[in-house]
């Protein structure tokens, strides 16, 4: 608190407040008694009160570059509030190894580098040697940055979809992987890869829409790990299929029109044929008089 009565705020995960509580920080940033810094890792559109999103300026932090991952490992190897007291032995290419390790996250970096420091014992040269079996031991696997109730998980769907779209099929199976690897239901997978095989491939190969509807129906009786084949392989195959959206683009059209014009009725040639029978009884007399 400063002396005029205005504080900064700093709330970690600002998302884990609910609307009460988010609410009741709004009149104190009105006023200005307040200078309210939010931290999230949600879309804070989504999980942050419109109110005080729109007092608010949103700055997005990307992930650290590789390049700045291993500025920071080597800052930390040679600084004596670091490893610098430690005579470690490390190559650059191995510096390189857990930049691609942490996955932007230099947390992650120092945590696996001081651990694989720690555990790793010195040669009969005095040196503690880091070398590529040792960093694999000292770092989780690559986290992947997946959420599947998240803005990741729409994120990948979409990138998922738009490679079959596009007709790449590696990039087709690679964010399939990612969305298993997530824990992302099998068949909802699968009844996207429908959906694609009608709206995209379509007309130009409608053999697309059987495989995919089978391939759903293979996913529900099977089940995981084997379903990952089934899901992979319609994938390629509606990646690799020749695209058409004209059966999509005809029923919008026409959607538009039947909802939006006046479309006149059915032609006579058209219509029901039993029902113009029975207009055609119904005009008769009912009655016959015989002379």
């Amino acid at each position: 608190m400063n002396p005029s009565g205005k504080c900064i705020l700093f709330i970690d995960e600002i998302h884990r407040f609910n609307k009460l509580q988010q609410d009741a920080l709004l009149p104190y940033v009105e006023n200005g008694t307040v200078i309210l810094i939010g931290a999230t890792t949600e879309n804070p559109f989504f999980e942050v009160n419109k109110a005080l999103i729109s007092r608010s300026m949103v700055v997005k932090l990307e992930p650290l570059s590789k390049e700045d991952i291993i500025k920071v490992v080597k800052r930390a190897l040679t600084s004596k509030e670091g490893l610098g007291e430690y005579n470690i032995k490390i190559s650059d290419d191995m510096i390189e190894k857990i930049a691609e390790l942490s996955n932007g996250d230099v947390r992650t970096a120092l945590n696996g580098l001081e651990i694989a420091v720690l555990t790793t014992k010195m040669n009969s040269d005095g040196f503690i040697e880091l070398t590529e079996e040792v960093l694999s031991q000292s770092f989780n696997k690559p986290k992947a940055m997946f959420d599947k109730t998240g803005d990741s998980h729409y994120d990948n769907i979409s990138a998922f979809i738009k490679s079959m779209r596009g007709g790449d099929a590696d990039a087709a199976v690679f964010y399939l992987a990612r969305a298993l690897n997530a824990g992302e239901d099998p068949v909802f997978l699968a009844r996207r890869i429908v959906i694609c095989s009608s709206e995209d491939v379509g007309m130009a190969n409608p053999q697309a829409l059987v495989v995919a509807t089978s391939a759903m129906q293979a996913v529900t009786m099977v089940g995981m790990p084997e379903a990952r084949i089934i899901l992979a392989e319609a994938a390629v195959y509606v990646a690799k299929s020749p695209k058409s959206n004209a059966s999509y683009l005809a029923i919008d059209k026409a959607l538009n029109d039947v909802s939006k014009k006046d479309t006149g009725t059915i032609p006579m040639h058209i219509r029901n044929a039993p029902a113009e029978r029975n207009v055609r009884i119904w005009i008769w007399p009912r009655l016959q008089i015989s002379a």
